[in-house]
């Protein structure tokens, strides 16, 4: 490896998302069947969809949460959402919020078992709102708020439950989707120590007869999605004082649960030739605090951009990134902002030496966290039991057959079209067992 390349993986801090490619010799006749046990404890279900209440458009990545408890969920692409709350809670109050919309409290006891339509109204903030005594700087308040991780965000060792899920799309086609609950073993903002993670549960659906004869496989698994939380990890984004390479400016203001929230924009200066990032960062005004996150890898060199991302690929076969993109928000309780939820985008191309056109592919890692408690003894699991950073998640889940898989687990409603892939392939699976004259489980 080049002292070069070496150089740039320093400079930019790229996380830990790549994939690998492998030729398929043979195709797999069927899925593995599902063999966990179902999660014990009862809980209430509630479907429903959370909207703009002008536009009527869904708003994506909306967070639901129980006052008073841990629990949470977030809706879908198409706006849909699944919670899940203990029988034993009845009279508590849902939290609704959206990043700039006024978030909405709704008793649940007033929520059904089925479509619950919640709108949101955009929030709007007059000027005169803005303290005058806000930074005028905005590299001056990123910098603050990178220093002050120790004050805003948890002080004390967490453990989280999180649902994991990654999917491969060809085009708009869903071919593969894997998922998990995972326990996130998460040490202070402000100590050095990494987070541990430990899979609890997976499953996956495959369908490799859209993979043009090429597996697909994702490595780094949850560790995609955790590594984005940039408060805990601002190396993997702002590396060895590549802050100093940006350019950051204020673009608006918004309100996010009620606090007022700079919008600052930062991009790489056009001097800097090395592909870094460019995006947004949402800073609370009052406490210096940043709540959300979206960004981009500048992708100026296709080939850069393969040698960062792709692992492993069959001798005829040319890959490369089209698109990195990121997204991280947080949660407030207590005063303290913890990691709550966070997504990564690969999409790229793969072209055959052979074949007259190439292949767009698309792979999204997505986490949330759907309740956590103090982990005050600092217990951690195993060495053998901890997920490796190099771990394909899809390689250590074995199927879709269990309906109860997830008990009362929160999970992130599937979309409409990877429902209906799930039920395609279970029903092939079905005929080809009936075909080989083997009853399923």
């Amino acid at each position: 490896m080049s002292s070069y390349f070496l150089s740039i993986l320093r400079r930019i801090g790229v996380l830990p998302f790549s994939i690998a490619l492998f030729a398929l010799l043979t195709f797999p006749t069927g899925l593995m069947a599902q063999s966990e046990e179902s999660t014990e404890g009862a809980a209430k279900q509630y479907r429903g969809e959370v909207f703009d209440e002008s536009s009527k458009k869904p708003l994506v990545f909306a967070t639901l949460s129980v006052e008073g408890t841990n629990i949470s969920t977030i809706t879908n692409t198409e706006g849909n959402f699944l919670l899940k709350v203990p029988e034993d809670i009845t009279d508590g109050t849902v939290v609704v919020s959206f990043l700039g919309y006024q978030s909405k409290n709704i008793p649940l006891s007033s929520l059904k078992n089925n479509k619950n339509k919640i709108s949101l109204l955009v929030s709007v903030t007059a000027l005169g709102e803005v303290d005058i005594n806000a930074p005028k700087d905005a590299a001056a308040l990123v910098k603050e708020a990178l220093a002050r991780r120790g004050d805003n965000y948890f002080d004390d060792p967490t453990l989280m439950t999180a649902f994991y899920r990654e999917t491969i799309k060809k085009r708009r086609k869903n071919v593969s989707l894997s998922e998990a609950v995972v326990n996130i073993y998460k040490t202070p903002y402000s100590s050095l120590r990494k987070d541990a993670v430990e899979l609890y549960k997976a499953r996956k659906s495959t369908d490799y007869s859209k993979l043009d004869t090429v597996a697909l496989k994702l490595q780094g698994g949850p560790f995609n999605t955790l590594y984005v939380d940039i408060m805990k990890y601002p190396e993997y984004i702002f590396a060895d004082g590549s802050i100093e390479d940006y350019r950051f400016k204020f673009s608006r203001s918004t309100r996010i649960n009620d606090k007022l929230v700079f919008v600052i924009k930062f991009e790489q200066y056009e001097s800097i030739k090395d592909p870094l990032y460019k995006g947004e960062l949402f800073i609370d005004v009052a406490n210096k605090t940043l709540t959300s996150a979206i960004y981009t890898l500048n992708i100026t060199d296709k080939n850069l951009a393969a040698r960062l991302f792709v692992r492993k690929k069959p001798a005829k076969v040319d890959v490369w990134p089209t698109e990195v993109a990121y997204r991280v928000d947080y949660r407030e309780k207590g005063g303290r902002w913890y990691y709550g939820y966070s997504n990564v985008l690969l999409e790229f191309k793969v072209d055959w030496e052979d074949k007259l056109f190439n292949s767009v592919y698309s792979m999204t890692a997505e986490m949330a966290v759907t309740d956590w408690e103090k982990n005050l003894d600092g217990q951690l699991p195993k060495v053998r039991e901890r997920l490796k950073k190099s771990i394909i998640l899809s390689e250590e889940a074995v199927g879709f057959s269990d309906p109860d898989f997830w008990g009362q687990y929160n999970i992130i409603e599937p979309e409409k079209s990877i429902e209906s892939a799930i039920r395609k392939i279970q029903r092939q699976l079905r005929r080809a067992r009936a075909k080989n004259g083997s009853a399923a489980p």
